[in-house]
Parts: structure tokens; sequence; C-alpha cells
């Protein structure tokens, strides 16, 4: 008879699952795995291993064969020997979090780790996963290498690494060695762009909401590539179907000038996320064009500019609207 009946048992369950996986606070770098941190058991292989080292004890037992004690203690030792080295491989391993570049919701967010190995020996088959997905990484004697673990993105804003087991089933299989560790990393999720969204606007728009489309539009003016936001009316589909790349064609009206982009100036219709898309596409667009654009939020503006850094700083705008993690 067990001590707890089983519905007591089922409604626990969920409680020990959420205290294993409760948040932790990050780790400062480097995370070093010392022999406190480390824990062993054996696998699924593991057991069936020993399963057979019994039947073959009581079979020696059974018939006192002596080469049977030999072959079973033998495998035995051997199976001890795979627990040691489990644990050393990962015994005094240091961790530490590297970079993360930022990303559109629905991508996957990629979290660069660095794997320091001090020791004169390799540290082979090396696992580093997530709730969500996994990566292998061997590290040569006395250097490091570099492991990229993912999460996937839902919603915009800063997403944490979070908790990220290390674990090994060095050399034979029968046991698993891991710990968890708590990088302090994080990646910027922007808001995924719309699809397929309106024209650029030549300003902020219309007073009633309605924004404008820039003048000479319909100006062909030469082709460019492929941009992620732009609109598949504008893509050259017979240079494609001929095998060449996906080219967009460009519009004299599109060219050059600034584009002033404003929160206030889109239809009411759009709810806050749909607002956030269409921005996002537009920034983009107007990136893509290469054309300088300024951006007005109702809680903070981004002045005129181009490039890179500062299609960045308009997206981090959107990706932390209204969120109260606008620190870094």
């Amino acid at each position: 008879m067990s001590v707890f009946p089983a519905s007591t048992a089922a409604a626990l369950k969920p409680h020990l699952e959420r205290w294993l996986r409760r948040p932790l606070r990050p780790e400062a770098a480097p995370i070093r795995l010392l022999q406190r941190r480390i824990y062993v058991l054996p696998s699924a292989a593991g057991l069936a291993f020993a399963a057979a080292l019994l039947v073959m004890l009581l079979a020696s037992i059974n018939y006192e064969l002596s080469l049977g004690f030999a072959l079973t203690f033998l495998l035995g030792g051997v199976g001890l020997a795979s627990m040691v080295h489990a644990f050393r491989n990962l015994l005094h391993l240091e961790i530490r979090p590297l970079r993360s570049e930022p990303v559109f919701c629905g991508e996957p967010a990629r979290f660069a780790l660095l794997l320091e190995n001090g020791r004169e020996a390799a540290r082979p088959a090396l696992c580093l996963a997530t709730a969500e997905s996994a990566a292998m990484a061997d590290v040569p004697a006395g250097d490091s290498t570099e492991a990229v673990v993912e999460r996937p993105t839902t919603r915009r804003g800063w997403l944490p690494l979070g908790r990220v087991t290390v674990e090994t089933r060095y050399p034979l299989g029968l046991v698993r060695a891991w710990s968890t560790v708590h990088p302090d990393l994080r990646c910027l999720v922007y808001p995924a762009p719309e699809t397929d969204p309106p024209p650029l606007p030549l300003d902020g728009g219309t007073r009633d909401g309605n924004l404008r489309r820039a003048a000479g539009e319909d100006d062909f003016a030469g082709l460019r590539q492929h941009q992620r936001a732009d609109s598949p009316r504008h893509i050259a589909w017979k240079a494609f179907a001929r095998g060449g790349p996906l080219l967009v064609k460009q519009f004299s009206g599109s060219a050059g000038g600034e584009v002033a982009l404003d929160w206030h100036a889109l239809p009411p219709a759009l709810d806050e996320e749909a607002r956030l898309a269409r921005l996002a596409a537009w920034l983009l667009a107007a990136h893509g064009a290469g054309r300088e654009f300024s951006l007005r939020m109702d809680d903070a503006s981004l002045p005129r500019g181009g490039g890179a850094r500062h299609l960045h700083e308009a997206l981090k705008l959107l990706a932390l609207h209204g969120r109260r993690n606008h620190e870094g």
C-alpha cells in the first residue's frame, strides 16, 4: 500500500514541476561547474545494463561459474568507470554568455554561449538544452568552443535565455551527468512586421488617419534585393522564374526623401499590435530603400536618421512599447 493515494500524488506533481522549474536569478560569468552542482544518474541504457549484470550474477551463483563471476564484475567495473568519466567530463567546465542578436517575433532567438575547458583533456559529447531545443558541443583540451541554443519567440520585448541544462552521457551512454545553469543573457524580440503593408507614407499622414501614397510610386526606377516587408505585388516574378534572385521593383517615389512615421497618424481601427506591425514593416521598407526616417510614438520619439543602427533603435522602441523592461 502506497503512503500517498494516487489522486494526492497526481495533485502534487504539478507543484513539484513548478518548483523544479522555478525562475532563478541570472548567474554572474563565468559559471563554473563544481562538484556540488553536478548530478549523476543511470540512463535507460544504464538501467538495462544493470539488470543484465544482475541476471549474469544470479546465473553465475546458480551454476557456480568462475568465468561468469569474472565477466560480471569486469562489466560492473566498466559501468562504474563510465560514471566517473561522465562526472569528470563536466567538472570545472566554465560557461560564459556571449551574445544574442535581435530577432522578429516568430523567429527563433539564438543565444551564443562560450564553453571553456581549462584541463589537459578534451570534453566530448556535451549537450546544452533548453526546454525547447538542444545543441551538441565538443571542447578541445585547454581550449574553448561556442555553442548556440535556441528559444522560440511568441511576444515582443526582452526574452531571457533562462535555465539551461548542461549534460553528458560520455563515454558509454550508461549514465547521465548533468547540471543546470542560468546565464545572464537575453534577446530583444522585435514585433513581427505586417506581411502586406500599405505604401510608405511621405510624411506622418493626413489628419483623418489615412496615410498618403508617396509621390511617383508608379515611376519605375530599377530593381533591388528583396526585403522581408516588401509587398508581393512589387516582386519581379519574371526575373525570379528565369532562375534569378528574388528582386523587388523600385519606384522613383521611394528612392529618396524622408519618411516621417507617427503613431497617432495611423488609422484608429488598428489595435496596438497591428500598429506596431505596420510601423515595423514601414521601417524595414524605408531602410531597404535607403531613405531616412523619423519615428514618433506616444511615449518616445526618434529623430530623423538612417543606417542599420538607426533602424535598430527604431525597432527597439517598437519592441519595448508599453513594456516595463525598457532598461538595456
